[in-house]
């Protein structure tokens, strides 16, 4: 999947593909920033504490199918992830990686056995989370994700002599962002869009190897980022086209 003629049509390409297959035809030194959101291992997790949310959310994740690996085999598929992604990371490269707070361990061991520098674990902090069981126990409201540069112990980072803080709140995506669709896990723009601008510089390539309903590629393509999308589902790769074709008409 040679780059040079990636974008001649438009500024992004999805791919209807397991992740790894589309990696493996990327070439070397090619992407900028790595801006994921992968399967956290939790579906099996879930289902065993009886916590009935398949009940309380159509579209609860753990309920989908594709996030009932064991350990070991989740594990191993993102040991192969990772030796992929610092193939086609350019050195520099930045990568943020969501993750479930008690896997970040094993993210993070992974990660820097392929060359990427561990930077810092920061918090998304949902200001309207779903208050399930509210008078049981805590509310559910905080995602980790990790953050990464390869090869090298500085990267990109468009701060303009700000301090940011490893601390985002925003709401969850907004209805709007699901006119086309819906994943069970969708981040909302907003957040993702700040990863882009602080990681990343106008014309550089994004690459998520977990697209989903295809947020990373509207938070790119809106700051004039290009971007590539690989997605094993043909309903979330038709939502991602929906909602990316639908930004290069505006």
């Amino acid at each position: 999947m040679g780059l040079e003629n990636m974008f001649e049509e438009k500024p992004y390409r999805i791919v209807n593909e397991d992740c790894m297959d589309v990696l493996q035809k990327l070439p070397n030194d090619s992407v900028d920033l790595i801006l994921t959101d992968p399967p956290y291992n939790l579906g099996l997790f879930m289902k065993n504490r009886a916590t009935n949310l398949k009940a309380m959310r159509p579209n609860f994740f753990g309920a989908a199918g594709w996030d009932d690996l064991d350990f070991d085999s989740w594990k191993e598929s993102m040991d192969t992830m990772f030796e992929e992604c610092a193939r086609v990371s350019r050195i520099g490269g930045s990568m943020i990686v969501f993750m479930s707070i008690i896997k970040v361990e094993t993210i993070i061991q992974l990660a820097t056995k392929h060359g990427f520098y561990y930077k810092t674990t920061g918090i998304w902090h949902k200001l309207n989370p779903m208050p399930r069981n509210m008078n049981l126990h805590f509310i559910n409201s905080t995602e980790t994700w990790i953050y990464f540069t390869y090869k090298k112990h500085t990267g990109t980072f468009n701060n303009g002599g700000r301090a940011i803080h490893d601390f985002f709140e925003t709401a969850v995506a907004p209805s709007g962002e699901k006119k086309h669709g819906k994943h069970p896990t969708q981040k909302p723009v907003a957040l993702l869009e700040q990863f882009v601008k602080l990681l990343s510089n106008e014309g550089d390539i994004v690459f998520d190897p977990f697209m989903g309903a295809g947020s990373s590629g509207v938070a790119a393509l809106a700051n004039n980022r290009k971007f590539i999308g690989a997605e094993i589902s043909t309903e979330y790769c038709e939502i991602s086209e929906r909602r990316l074709s639908e930004l290069c008409q505006i």
